[in-house]
Parts: C-alpha cells; structure tokens; sequence
C-alpha cells in the first residue's frame, strides 16, 4: 500500500510500505476513503517537534471495514467507518466518565494517510455509519475524527450555553469549528478572531456574530467592547502557540472558562488565572464521546463542517498537501487515495 512518510522538517512523502495485518484479536483493518492533514501535524513538517526518524504520519480518516480481528463484535465487514484519533475501549471506567482520551488500554496512532489503515480497539474506537453515506457526506464526515470533535471540545470544555458570549482564537479548521460548535451549543455572541477574508467568511457562516481582525491588546479591546466592556464568558483556544493562550487570557471576562484544544507551545500565567477567576479547561478531545451526536448531526445536514476542506487532492500530492496548508493558501487539504 502506499502511505505518507514524515523524514523530517519540510520532507513529506509517499511510500510503498507493507499492508497493514491484524495483530491482535481487537483490530480492524480500515480502507481509507478520505483522509487529510491536520495543523499539528505541520508542528513536525515545520521543525518544531522532532522527527527523530522516518514515521507514518497522519490521524484523520473515514473509510470501509476490510478485515477485522476475531473479538471485534461491534462493526462488520463493509461498514463506513469513523475513528477519532485516540484508540480506546470505550468501556473502561476512564471511558465511561466521557475521557476516551484518556483510556489507560488505548494511545495516539499516526498512519491514516494511507491507503490502509490497522485500527487497535476497533470496538471502541469506530463508529459506522447506519448506512453507506452519499458522496456528498464525506467530507462532514471526515471532520469528526478529529477537527469538529476538537472544535466541540473545546465549547463544552468552556461550558459554552444559550444565551453566552464566546471568543474563538484561531481561525484554522479546528477553530472554525469551535466557531460552529458555540452556535449549535447556543451561545448569543460568537466572536471569531481572524485575518483572513475565506476565513471570516465561513465563520459568519458557521455562526459568528462578529469577526475581529485585530490581535495582542487591540483585540482583546474589541471583543471588551462586544461585551459590555468585560469580555467574553467562554473563549475557546484553538491554535496552542503562547501567544494565541495569552490573547485567550486577555479576551476572557473575570469569572469565564477557557477551553484550550490547541496543541500546547506555550504557558498561561497561573496567578493570572486565579486572580481573575478565570478557569481552563479542555485538552486532547475525547473525539469518542462526541462521535454518534455529531454523525446524527451531519447525516440530518444539520451541520456542515466538511467546508473547511477547501482543497482537495489525491494522496499522491501529499507534500503539496502540507506545503499548502504549511504557507495558508488552504485551511484544510482532503485527500483522496
């Protein structure tokens, strides 16, 4: 099968690798129909996290049950499936508490950009569709192994509710999808912070209120002023930088929460947090817990957070793929094998 191969900062590549096999009875081995690149996964091609050798790269998929494992009871041979980037057994007492993230028996796994994918803890891990989705469906669909499920994690982790107000920090997929998140959730104001006209456009249509270009102290002025000059009740963060924590800090009222899904390269100032009552929440997202909801959301067409593929490739042209996402001139690159 061919697979994407990470060798180190700005090396991306497509290889023939051996066809993944079951190794234990718990296993499925899933035939990608879409997968993507994810922003954390440019932390490795830009040289900020280490490659100390060659790996398959890659977390985000959906496609169809090839084989599975002899204890796998919970998904059949040709289902479509869905699976968050967390592998878990969705039954221990971790998993039962809604921290699928967490499960002390399942862990990350990098490999789905390929044709072939060997899923551990197939039961607790993938959701099948109820039936085989339209063309058309694949793309929301492929957002909840990870991005919609992040972006929703990290309202629910500020607590985000009717009649809120919420600033989104990050305009990358991930935070356009905390964008659509707060709306659903109910919030009355939906602030996105952004630069980039493609971007605002589609948070306004995700469900913002207000867009705000502005960064450092003149944003978090802006979003005071929405705010009868206190700001935000929740603010999510979605990007993970230092900076985009601290603007999170700044646009956060006193009494708020923050949720932060953004992979962390950066602190908060703790006494800040405490002298301004200002809570932080959120994390890896436990994508698990919020699959099933968010699949009858998309299967309903009530949501659709596939729009923030705004290209799409064939895996051939992976390192395209990363360059693309890697200089902004996409938000999210679908690819197809």
């Amino acid at each position: 099968m061919r697979s994407t191969v990470i060798h180190g900062a700005g090396d991306v590549r497509l290889e023939d690798r051996p066809d993944p096999v079951i190794i234990e009875p718990t296993d499925a081995i899933v035939r990608t129909v879409a997968t993507c690149v994810c922003g954390s996964d440019l932390w490795r091609y830009r040289g900020i996290g280490d490659v100390p050798k060659p790996v398959a790269i890659g977390h985000e998929y959906c496609g169809i049950v090839e084989q599975i494992g002899s204890a796998v009871t919970g998904v059949s041979v040709g289902q479509f499936v869905i699976g968050g980037f967390y592998h878990c057994d969705n039954t221990c007492p971790t998993c039962r508490k809604g921290a699928q993230a967490n499960c002390p028996n399942g862990g990350a796994y990098d490999g789905c950009q390929a044709e072939l994918i060997r899923i551990p803890n197939a039961d607790g891990t993938l959701v099948a569709t109820p039936e085989l989705p339209d063309e058309s469906q694949i793309a929301d669909l492929l957002t909840l192994s990870d991005v919609m499920g992040t972006g929703w994690h990290a309202a629910v982790s500020a607590g985000v509710g009717p009649g809120m107000s919420v600033a989104v920090v990050g305009d990358g997929a991930v935070g356009l999808c905390a964008v659509l998140a707060a709306a659903q959730l109910g919030a009355e104001q939906v602030i996105a912070m952004s630069r980039h006209e493609a971007r605002q456009q589609l948070a306004i249509e995700f469900g913002a209120t207000s867009v705000i270009a502005e960064r450092d102290e003149a944003g978090a002025a802006k979003v005071r002023e929405l705010t009868e000059g206190i700001g935000a009740d929740a603010v999510l963060e979605c990007v993970g930088t230092e900076q985009a924590r601290l603007q999170a800090l700044a646009c956060a009222r006193p009494g708020a929460t923050i949720g932060t899904v953004g992979l962390p390269h950066g602190e908060l100032p703790a006494a800040q947090l405490f002298w301004r009552n200002v809570g932080l929440a959120g994390g890896p997202a436990p994508v698990r817990a919020y699959l099933p909801a968010l699949m009858e959301l998309v299967l309903a067409g009530r949501i659709h957070p596939g729009k923030v593929f705004d290209l799409e490739l064939p895996l051939a042209e992976v390192a395209e793929a990363y360059a693309a996402m890697d200089s902004r001139r996409a938000i999210k690159v679908l690819l197809r094998p």
